[in-house]
């Protein structure tokens, strides 16, 4: 199956789970994938908000570029939900132009992005936090998982022996199914509030 067959399939499915709620004012944010999903949940909780008591749900597309999929089935030319969500930078465009085509073009800037509910991070999810947490504090969150052994071992090799030590740790989170989203939950469990990543906090506040 082409990913883009796997994003429209996605989305006619996000169809039939929400077109109940679509004359209720519920809200729809899009992320990428599970990890994005359980780490703007887990800043939500932390927070002392339940998005789905709020009639806001935060959900994965398998995928950024299945945005086009998504804005065309959930919004105005769709179901007609109020839509929010959060990109990384290099899917900027794609989302866009996926805004462009379901009817809800946004001027140029990041804040008319923003304005329209859809919020940016500079590279992603786990970079923002790991940069707002810090490494040091991140190495510690890693020892804590029984995993500088395995760490270690990954950064030693060619490819990523002179990367930085917040590339190192962004790239290693993504190296067994599954350490994403628990490294991005506890990425945000040990944040400051102070410390946590524009728009993350921007985005929780628009919904």
């Amino acid at each position: 199956m082409s990913r883009q067959d796997s994003g429209r399939r996605a989305a006619v499915a996000a169809v039939a789970r929400y077109a109940p709620a679509a004359t209720a004012g519920h809200t729809i944010v899009l992320v990428e994938g599970a990890s994005d999903q359980a780490a703007l949940t887990a800043l939500a909780d932390r927070d002392g908000r339940r998005l789905a008591a709020e009639d806001v749900f935060v959900v994965p597309m398998g995928g950024a570029s299945s945005i086009g999929h998504f804005l065309d089935a959930l919004g105005p030319n769709g179901l007609g939900m109020r839509l929010a969500g959060l990109c990384d930078a290099a899917e900027e465009p794609d989302f866009r132009r996926g805004l462009e085509r379901a009817g809800l073009s946004v001027p140029p800037g990041r804040e008319a992005l923003e304005r329209a509910g859809f919020f940016v991070c500079v590279e992603d999810l786990e970079d923002e936090l790991i940069r707002s947490l810090g490494a040091d504090r991140t190495m510690e969150l890693v020892a804590e998982q029984g995993e500088m052994g395995p760490f270690r071992t990954f950064a030693q090799q060619p490819f990523h022996r002179g990367r930085s030590r917040e590339q190192q740790l962004h790239r290693f989170m993504g190296t067994r199914s599954g350490r994403k989203i628990h490294y991005g939950r506890m990425l945000v469990e040990a944040l400051d509030d102070a410390r946590i990543p524009d728009p993350l906090a921007r985005l929780l506040a628009y919904v």
